[in-house]
């Protein structure tokens, strides 16, 4: 045991949370539960609080591990972000997911207040209330065979809204915990700087990354791929941390830039194993922080809170969609859903308890709350149906209906504004005009920022004062100049400016006041560089302002190299959508009876090797098998002789039916470990004889057709000195010699009494 003393610490105390995760794990696997409660069940077994097993000694490494599984965690969920799958999505999940978290940040304060916590224990209980565990769920409507339903996209669309939500309501948190200010004009400015650094680092991620990602592609195989995502992943985190946001936020905005790559699967495919490791490590010190004695001394708390997370969803929730234009079936479905709080709930935990703004039983409480709520998930979401049935007859026709009239609505309003030309025009213009503004502003303010930053105390320093703000200021100009001039120009050729141009004289005037309003922006932008680094008077100031101004407009090389940088930033966006799995044709079947879907058949899948003709897909079903991708090559439409083997990207078109029970043919047609033939019949070799009266003497392998008579290999003849050579399939065998067969052993017993 002396020896020990030469390990640190911390490997013997991984060394035993490892083990005692892997076997509490295995456990729940077999008792079909989700691995994060296994996870935090063995953190709570080697915790410090168990006294009747052992417990690690040095906690602290451990949380700076879990630390760094909420950074491999908040990636990774990153990774499966897109801010353009929340632009389709519509307003009805976002509506859906604004109102179920209003409410449950609403029933966790009230909950808080009725047992006397203090504000800040209020407010993060609430945060920690509204949001669903998007692990829980998925694992559940897998189990469940529905996840291909309907009703479960809009779970799925809701629970993504909320992550992204969830990162707001963090940033959120942690400016009223760090200044325990709750006004207004705190809270908006927090916002406005959010909205800021959103924005900035979007806007460069998307350009910078895929731009290198792509130009060194030849160089950067799997491993280098997961070296430079990894090491970009934690550039972005120190980022976030030096402007006072927290590392989980910067590891989140690393991965959804990353998302918009069309590396994207890779880099999922290749930090997965990453993310499971550190992942598991933080859900164990979450065990870890769960005391008994605070369990026993807070179970009302924890017995109401679990009531209001469960009762309030439940009603809430499906009260929530009900409102955002669902019908009231698939309202109560969706919200009974979401009757769990998971691993964001955690994260939320983590935060205040490293800011110390919330009292240490909030962490186990919630833990508790957590476990229960997630054991009785799969039952809710069984009741909906049964449910539905019992109140349906009770509903009237009109909120049953609810669905058809939000749809009607909706065909009344777009077809009252196609009939509004003008204000359609007006709509368009004001509204690019707007986009196009705010990006190029912030990229502009990001470019000042840096110059006076870096650029100017180089330039006063090597230079002087008045010639470092000269150089400094052409320096400053130079780099805004491709985003100044978008400002100015963009949508003013468009076809609802033209429109507005021809219409009549109020709106030609009023079409001429927001171009000059577009050109004093960008005015004021030089104009307040030229005065920060000028001693002049103010007029100067301005007439140099309005002649670069001028000149920016004009000048065809900032023209050009402004074009590229917008044309740069639009093909890396739409690059992972042009690289997507999902074909194009697919996107014709959005929101039609049919559906295309793909699919991964596994690696211990057992239509392996098995044709079309033989699996028949067709009639036991009902779907069509589009195409088959294998590596880089790709069989459309294949026919009844194409064999599937594990590893294959399979397309299918067919109704939410008959994908579902696709997808659940194919998660249960798989060998289990026990029952693996290739484990069982594993291969034996021999050594065997060969006498005078042995079919093998005089004859070669191919007389004999050895392979097919015995199923068996020869792989070697040994001679009299004990020379072991390889064996020839027209050599023949002689009396005496001694060869080596590989095989079965049943195969090889055969072969045994027949030689």
């Amino acid at each position: 045991m002396d020896n020990l003393d030469n390990i640190p610490r911390l490997i013997i105390d991984l060394s035993y949370i490892l083990i005692v995760a892997g076997a509490v794990t295995i456990i729940f696997k077999k008792l079909k539960q989700p691995l994060v409660l296994g996870y935090i069940v063995a953190g709570f077994l080697a915790g410090p609080h168990m006294t009747y097993t052992p417990s690690i000694m040095d906690s602290t490494s451990i949380e700076d591990w879990s630390q760094i599984g909420v950074i491999f965690l908040m990636f990774t969920l990153g990774l499966e972000f897109s801010f353009k799958r929340i632009i389709k999505m519509g307003l009805q999940p976002i509506i859906a997911a604004l109102l179920v978290m209003i409410c449950m940040i609403n029933v966790g304060s009230e909950v808080g207040w009725l047992f006397g916590w203090n504000d800040m224990d209020r407010l993060f209980l609430g945060g920690m209330l509204a949001m669903s565990s998007t692990t829980i769920i998925y694992k559940a409507f897998d189990d469940s065979g529905i996840r291909l339903q309907p009703f479960a996209s809009k779970v799925l669309s809701v629970l993504i809204l909320e992550d992204i939500l969830g990162i707001l309501l963090m940033v959120i948190l942690s400016a009223l915990a760090v200044s325990r200010k709750f006004e207004g004009v705190e809270l908006l400015h927090s916002l406005l700087k959010l909205g800021f650094f959103l924005l900035l680092w979007f806007l460069v991620g998307v350009f910078l990354v895929p731009l290198i990602l792509r130009k060194y592609k030849k160089y950067i195989n799997t491993e280098t791929l997961l070296i430079v995502s990894v090491g970009l992943c934690f550039m972005m985190v120190v980022i976030a941390s030096s402007v006072g946001y927290s590392p989980a936020f910067g590891a989140f905005m690393m991965g959804s830039i990353m998302a918009e790559t069309s590396d994207s699967e890779r880099i999922s495919s290749s930090i997965s194993s990453l993310k499971d490791f550190f992942g598991a490590i933080f859900f164990v010190s979450v065990g870890m922080l769960v005391d008994p004695n605070i369990l026993i001394e807070y179970w009302l708390p924890i017995v109401a809170i679990t009531f209001a997370v469960i009762l309030g969803q439940m009603t809430l929730g499906s009260l929530s969609f009900l409102i955002s234009g669902n019908d009231l079936k698939d309202s109560i479905k969706c919200g009974f859903s979401l009757v769990q709080i998971g691993e964001f709930a955690f994260i939320i935990a983590s935060l205040g308890e490293s800011l110390g703004v919330t009292s240490k039983f909030i962490y186990p409480v919630v833990v508790a709350v957590s476990i229960i709520t997630t054991f009785f998930t799969p039952y809710i979401i069984k009741f909906a149906d049964p449910f539905y049935a019992r109140i349906e007859k009770y509903i009237p026709n009109k909120i049953s209906d609810n669905k058809n009239r939000f749809k009607a609505l909706k065909k009344r309003r777009v077809s009252r504004i196609n009939k509004m030309n003008l204000a359609n025009a007006w709509n368009t213009l004001l509204k690019g005009v707007f986009v196009y503004s705010i990006v190029y502003l912030t990229l502009c303010s990001a470019v000042i920022g840096a110059c006076y930053a870096t650029v100017l105390p180089l330039s006063r320093q090597g230079f002087g004062e008045w010639w470092g703000n000269i150089v400094c200021g052409i320096i400053t100009l130079l780099l805004l100049s491709p985003f100044i001039r978008p400002i100015v120009i963009k949508k003013n050729n468009s076809e609802e400016a033209k429109f507005l141009l021809k219409f009549n004289k109020f709106h030609r005037f009023m079409v001429r006041i927001l171009l000059a309003l577009k050109f004093c922006v960008g005015c004021a932008i030089i104009y307040y560089i030229i005065s920060f680094l000028s001693p002049l008077w103010w007029f100067w100031h301005v007439v140099a302002s309005i002649i670069l101004m001028v000149g920016i407009i004009y000048n065809r090389r900032i023209k050009l190299i402004s074009i590229r940088i917008e044309r740069t930033f639009r093909k890396n966006l739409q690059s992972r959508e042009e690289n997507s799995k999902l074909p194009s044709y697919g996107r014709k079947l959005k929101g039609k009876d049919l559906q295309i879907a793909s699919f991964v058949v596994p690696a211990n899948t057992k239509w392996g090797g098995k044709s079309l003709m033989q699996l028949n897909f067709g009639r036991t079903e009902h779907i069509h098998i589009a195409a088959i991708t294998r590596g880089l090559q790709r069989i459309n439409i294949p026919g009844g002789n194409s064999k599937i083997y594990p590893g294959d990207i399979i397309e299918i078109v067919s109704d939410p039916e008959g994908l579902r029970s696709f997808q659940t043919k194919l998660t249960h047609d798989v060998y289990l470990a026990e029952e693996s033939k290739a484990l069982k019949n594993t291969l034996s070799i021999i050594q065997v004889g060969i006498s005078n009266v042995s079919p093998l003497c005089g004859k070669t392998l191919v007389d004999i057709d050895f392979r097919s008579r015995y199923n068996c290999m020869v792989v070697g003849i040994e001679d009299d000195k004990g020379n072991l050579q390889v064996t020839q399939a027209q050599r023949k065998f002689q009396a005496g010699e001694r060869i080596w067969v590989v095989g079965e052993e049943a195969d090889l017993t055969m072969l045994r009494m027949g030689i």
